[in-house]
């Protein structure tokens, strides 16, 4: 282990187009100690060439490749393997960290031990600008898991104990595009503790693309994996109605009308 440094994990599948400015945007952090660590999920574009074109150029990026697409919980397990750093953090392939995260993030850990994982709050945007703001309270336990999805997950920065207590994320059918939440589940059973800042120091990528992602399969899954937290944290069934509810109304509002809600949050932000 290297001590300062921060190992970031990213999982890549075809994101030739966004890749360049994820990448410029942890390059350039004003906290240079760093290694950036992604795994390319089978990409079938032009990420491959992207991605070895930047290693070329950049000794601190490490570039694995799975042998058959994985999705992003196996990649990220990957990854963990080839941490050097003292802090691990998340990037996505699609999204831009403002300059200083990382030197925010690591100044935050270093002056407050007892928790274990800082997140913070991250803004939206694509190619018409800067959206809304998404934020998750700053102190966040096991009971927030009743009510909301206590991080934002590729903003975190954590311990690689962290990881290793909780052997990395579960690779399943039920937790695609849910294995952050069901991380969390198990983050605050094992007793971790964490902190959210509320600077938006994360850029998340928002358009169309994004939002036909959150299918009806993948909203069908984080509510198994709803029940299967509740179960681990020894919450009340009850406690799954308004779950069930929530899950039923998201499934039911065509995609354009949430892309027409975002332009409209964006025009009434100005």
């Amino acid at each position: 282990m290297t001590e300062g440094m921060v190992s970031v994990i990213m999982g890549a599948y075809n994101c030739a187009n966004t890749l360049p400015e994820a990448i410029d945007s942890i390059l350039g952090q004003t906290y240079e100690n760093l290694q950036l660590i992604i795994c390319n999920d089978c990409s079938t574009d032009e990420t491959d060439a992207v991605l070895q074109a930047y290693a070329a150029k950049d000794a601190r990026i490490v570039l694995l490749q799975n042998d058959a697409n994985s999705g992003l919980a196996a990649s990220l397990n990957h990854c963990l393997r080839y941490v050097q750093g003292q802090y691990v953090a998340r990037m996505d392939g699609d999204d831009v960290s403002v300059r200083d995260r990382f030197e925010k993030q690591v100044r935050f850990l270093q002056e407050h031990p007892q928790f274990d994982l800082v997140g913070c709050t991250m803004r939206r945007f694509n190619d018409a600008g800067t959206a809304d703001v998404v934020s998750k309270p700053e102190s966040v336990s096991a009971n927030s898991m009743r009510r909301i999805i206590p991080f934002n997950h590729a903003t975190i920065m954590t311990y690689p104990r962290v990881y290793e207590a909780l052997n990395g994320y579960t690779v399943a059918k039920h937790t695609l595009r849910a294995e952050d939440y069901e991380l969390w589940f198990r983050f605050f059973h094992a007793g971790f503790s964490g902190y959210n800042m509320q600077e938006a120091l994360y850029l998340v990528r928002e358009d169309m693309n994004a939002i036909r992602r959150r299918t009806f399969r993948s909203r069908r899954r984080a509510f198994q994996v709803t029940r299967f937290g509740f179960r681990l944290l020894g919450f009340p069934r009850h406690w799954l109605i308004p779950k069930l509810l929530r899950f039923l109304a998201k499934s039911m509002v065509p995609y354009r009308c949430i892309g027409w809600y975002r332009s409209w949050q964006k025009k009434h932000r100005k």
